[in-house]
């Protein structure tokens, strides 16, 4: 059943006053007078499909949403906004939220399309009370790393691919080029479904801790539909808890005491023990010889590689563990910023990462789902083009996908597809 003029108008209100936004930055949004907002929110006003789709767009919705039975009042983006106010006084960062919402959604549709959508919910949640002080959300992040990691029967060992993994909780990923500010943002939307963003500007391994970090929103923080994580706010309890969280998860204290034991270290310079027969104890003691447990950078370097993180963390890890002290790692640190670790990695012949595939990763599945959803001709090739530029490729790009892929056809019988709105008609 068609909705009236003034149901859509009312539902535009509704969704502009939910991201806290005004009629004067609508207008200048469409490019029409305030007036011009006023009377199309009233139903005195036609909206035509291409402002409703800007619109849409703009207020992080489905333009379905405004032209369907149902239509909820507040959605993702503007319960992010209500949580995290400051944000919207950063319009480079609303900007890419908004990209990053329609980029989720069409990710969702497309799993819809062919048949490989997700639950929503994920089986597990962790709930803790607020943290109280920064060492009450570092213990909690720990704790719930450790249950997390039982439950996924991981063990003590590395955590492979985050978006792998992530994907078998039902937790869309995402790379996606972001604000330097910005490490990742998780979303949690009844449309949306749960949807992780990574920096796709950032360095591979730090997207890695911040596919982990995001993941301990989506376990822990899950009172927030969204939460975009901020270097600016790394102090702030939520963010201490999930950064703690990622680091026991991709690197587990058991775990990595075990490996640098391995390693010939790792063990205190004095031991002592107590042999008791039923009737007296006999002390038994031992020693490590002067200077041969401290931790060299090249143990650091084969440790990162190991758990797949980067160097730097390893070593904050080995601090954290009380493996090393703050002297030597401020020493590790300086070492591996002269490139001495990048040298050691490649004359030790640890494999190099390949950013740039690492990068296009998620490019690849996204495009990959819309060539096949083009196939099946359940998209037009006018919404193909659409959703190339989306994760960056350009027209010229996107033909010889096309033709690259056996899909160039000439004619498309979905390409005059069109959504009607009220006042469309005329």
């Amino acid at each position: 059943m068609a909705i009236t003029q003034a149901e859509l108008g009312r539902r535009l209100r509704v969704a502009r006053d939910a991201c806290g936004l005004t009629q004067e930055t609508v207008a200048q949004e469409l490019g029409v007078s305030r007036p011009a907002v006023t009377q199309m929110e009233a139903g005195n006003r036609a909206v035509s499909s291409l402002e409703l789709s800007r619109l849409a767009f703009f207020f992080g919705r489905d333009i379905r949403e405004f032209l369907g039975e149902h239509f909820r009042d507040e959605d993702v983006l503007g319960a992010l906004f209500r949580a995290q106010p400051a944000i919207t006084q950063n319009p480079a960062v609303v900007a890419k939220l908004r990209e990053c919402v329609a980029l989720g959604r069409e990710l969702s549709n497309l799993e819809s399309l062919l048949g490989t959508g997700r639950p929503v919910a994920l089986p597990a949640t962790y709930h803790f009370p607020p943290p109280r002080t920064r060492w009450e959300a570092v213990q909690q992040g720990a704790q719930a790393a450790t249950e997390e990691r039982r439950r996924l029967g991981l063990g003590v060992g590395p955590v492979p691919s985050l978006p792998e993994l992530l994907d078998t909780q039902g937790v869309r990923t995402g790379i996606v080029d972001l604000p330097d500010e910005v490490s990742g943002i998780a979303f949690t939307d009844p449309t949306l479904g749960l949807f992780v963003v990574a920096n796709r500007e950032h360095h591979e391994l730090r997207r890695r801790f911040s596919f982990a970090h995001e993941y301990g929103h989506v376990l822990l923080d899950r009172a927030h539909p969204s939460v975009v994580s901020l270097t600016t706010d790394r102090e702030e309890l939520p963010e201490v808890r999930a950064n703690s969280f990622a680091a026991n998860f991709l690197m587990p204290a058991e775990g990595v005491r075990s490996f640098i034991v391995g390693l010939g270290k790792g063990l205190p310079s004095r031991q002592s023990a107590h042999v008791f027969d039923e009737a007296e104890a006999v002390a038994v003691e031992a020693r490590t010889a002067p200077g041969t447990q401290d931790i060299q950078l090249y143990d650091v370097v084969q440790l990162a590689h190991q758990f797949g993180v980067s160097r730097s963390t390893a070593i904050f890890r080995l601090k954290n563990l009380k493996m090393i002290s703050d002297e030597e790692a401020e020493r590790l640190h300086g070492l591996d910023d002269e490139g001495r670790g990048k040298e050691i990695a490649k004359l030790l012949g640890l494999p190099e990462l390949d950013h740039e595939k690492a990068r296009n990763e998620f490019r690849r599945r996204f495009l990959g789902l819309a060539l096949e959803a083009y196939r099946r001709g359940q998209v037009s090739r006018a919404k193909v083009r659409e959703l190339s530029a989306m994760v960056g490729l350009t027209d010229r790009d996107f033909g010889r996908l096309l033709s690259g892929a056996g899909l160039d056809r000439t004619t498309d019988e979905n390409e005059s597809v069109e959504v009607l709105v009220p006042g469309d008609e005329e």
